[in-house]
């Protein structure tokens, strides 16, 4: 039963369906890992024994009747603390929500569970959402599987970690900036940054609401396509007969590639190598205006986060870590006319990027252009955690700022991914794409 908690979640649910596999034991093999495991507690703020059992015992019955719901019915995955999980407390990662208990489950909890899975608990997060590093002093910080020292990746950090460590067989997580992608990354797992609105972020804690997206964190692209489809409650993605062959993709060299580390570097370099020897077509492109965007996001993050946390932040600051006080409140001196000038020139960004790219399948680039940071220097070394922290999502919040769609996929390099971004409302397409990038990297 050990194998079981390695193994993707699409042949996790094709176990159940050939009934090679119970979802209670499943469960059950899943909750004992949890409980015994040194590091559970930095990976999970709270464990729902009693639901998962409940919601295990109900897809057993199912399986064993020939009705299941889904091709994941009977799979346990764990949930970022952030979604809205009834009668169980949900706090984004910080004592400004201590001890809030929503009424309800959020709306693609709801579909999740109508779809069968299983939810094994709430995992750690960074405060608020508000870091791609995964530093949360106050809450927890989960471990790195790649580095017993560095930080996880944020803001979904517990949500890869418990993927990775084998404390869940998929996660849901958000994006903002890179939540789901860099401890993607970080932690050599698959994840999908979703087309923004394309799933629901009702009772879902809201960071910055023009920008917030959920999506999922697992250990193949199927496994991302089939969590999309339940969360949606629509048909997954066919992803049968993907090939490179013939594929356009280009490289962003604005931005993308400046400052990177070695092994990100190298790690990029050979996987493009892979790319063109499986059949891709690769060409390099330069779009300018990136760098107008970065500025007007500042305005637009900046403004929308501290619009929805102000009050409880001013009420009580000293209960935040610092450094994500100070980003927040940096939306302090932004007026209502800067947010709606931004936004102007966003749109505009974005209309001259759709038709640049309009000719590629899509774009790539390094997810992160760093390796996981120290996690005890970026306490006591403010200038490393800023600079460490902007770094992080450079790369990643393109997607968001573009508002379009992003996958990252493992290189192979431990903690070095390499990210695929295409239009908004191309996850199909994207998901078929990196389904034959995967099979190239691997």
């Amino acid at each position: 039963m050990q194998e079981w908690l390695w193994m993707t979640a699409a042949d996790l649910g094709r176990g159940i369906g050939a009934g090679e596999i119970d979802p209670l034991a499943l469960t059950e093999t899943y909750l004992a890992a949890i409980d015994a495991h040194p590091e559970a507690h930095r990976v999970y703020a709270r464990v729902t024994h009693g639901r998962a059992r409940a919601e295990a015992k109900a897809a057993s019955l199912r399986a064993a009747s020939g009705h299941r719901l889904s091709a994941l019915d009977g799979v346990p995955v764990s949930w970022k603390d952030l979604f809205d999980t009834a009668g169980i407390v949900t706090e984004a990662g910080t004592k400004l929500l201590d001890g809030r208990v929503p009424d309800e489950d959020a709306d693609v909890l709801k579909a999740a569970t109508a779809s069968g899975l299983v939810c094994l608990g709430k995992t750690h997060m960074s405060e608020i959402a508000f870091s791609g590093l995964g530093l949360n002093p106050i809450m927890g910080t989960p471990p790195c599987i790649n580095d017993k020292d560095a930080v996880p990746g944020g803001s979904s950090s517990g949500a890869a970690a418990s993927v990775a460590f084998g404390l869940a067989a998929a996660a849901i997580g958000s994006d903002t900036g890179g939540s789901v992608r860099i401890p993607s990354a970080w932690n050599d797992l698959v994840g999908l940054k979703t087309t923004h609105g394309r799933l629901s972020t009702e009772g879902v804690v809201a960071l910055c609401a023009q920008f917030d997206t959920v999506g999922p964190l697992c250990r193949s692209v199927e496994d991302a396509g089939l969590l999309l489809a339940l969360l949606e409650g629509s048909k997954p993605a066919d992803l049968a007969g993907a090939t490179l062959k013939g594929a356009r993709f280009a490289i962003l060299d604005t931005v993308t590639l400046d400052d990177l580390r070695e092994a990100p570097r190298a790690a990029f370099e050979s996987a493009v190598a892979r790319l063109e020897a499986a059949g891709a077509t690769i060409i390099r492109i330069q779009m300018p205006e990136l760098h107008d965007a970065f500025y007007h996001g500042f305005n637009l993050y900046a403004a929308d986060s501290y619009g929805h946390w102000r009050d409880l932040v001013e009420a009580h600051p000293e209960k935040m870590f610092p450094h994500i006080l100070e980003r927040v409140r940096g939306g302090q001196h932004v007026t209502g006319a800067d947010y709606v000038a931004s936004w102007i020139k966003m749109k505009a960004i974005r209309k001259a990027h759709d038709a640049l790219i309009a000719g590629f399948d899509a774009v790539i680039m390094p997810t992160a252009p760093i390796m996981p940071p120290h996690a005890e220097r970026l306490m006591t070394d403010d200038e490393y955690y800023k600079s460490e922290n902007l770094l992080a999502l450079r790369n990643t919040r393109i997607g968001n700022l573009m508002g379009g769609v992003s996958l990252t996929l493992p290189t192979g390099v431990p903690s070095c991914g390499i990210m695929f971004n295409a239009a908004p409302h191309c996850e199909e397409k994207l998901l078929r794409i990196g389904t034959a990038a995967a099979k190239a990297l691997s």
